[in-house]
């Protein structure tokens, strides 16, 4: 059986390992992404804006995640912005089925029931990584509780 803090690890690592991964891809070829944005039926009045705040929101998870005093708050980005991300792909699955993916790198290749697949494994893994995230801090919150009340009592 494994650990719950080790599933905890591997998903974080997952998730460190898409955000920096798609992050990087996205600056890489910014003038593609932008232009994709820039199509882009639902996000195209914020084409600019958008280009330029992803890539810095998906390092500032990376960071989060990173930090394992952070890692819950990263874990809670992450779960909202691949619900954010997943959301978006389902609607231009509906609106524009024939758009460009602007997700960059290899992922862009996926199709969009491939990327709603994808980010629904993800989403789902973060809310496990959450559940145990929480667990853990609320059970090593009683260890360090008891070892206080150990001491109080046993002076």
């Amino acid at each position: 059986m494994i650990k719950r803090t080790t599933l905890i690890e591997i998903i974080t690592v997952l998730n460190i390992i898409l955000f920096l991964y798609t992050g990087i891809a996205k600056i890489m070829d910014y003038s593609v992404f932008k232009e994709q944005l820039a199509m882009s039926p639902i996000l195209s009045w914020a084409a600019t804006p958008i280009a330029v705040l992803l890539p810095v929101v998906e390092f500032a998870i990376v960071l989060m995640l990173v930090i394992p005093r952070w890692r819950l708050k990263g874990l809670y980005a992450s779960f909202i912005i691949m619900t954010l991300f997943t959301a978006y792909i389902i609607t231009m699955f509906i609106v524009a089925p024939e758009m460009p993916c602007s997700c960059g790198g290899i992922i862009e290749l996926l199709s969009w029931k491939g990327h709603v697949v994808f980010n629904s494994v993800f989403v789902l893994l973060n809310a496990l990584a959450i559940y145990l995230q929480r667990k853990e801090k609320k059970e090593s919150g009683k260890e360090w509780n008891s070892i206080i009340e150990y001491k109080v009592f046993h002076s």
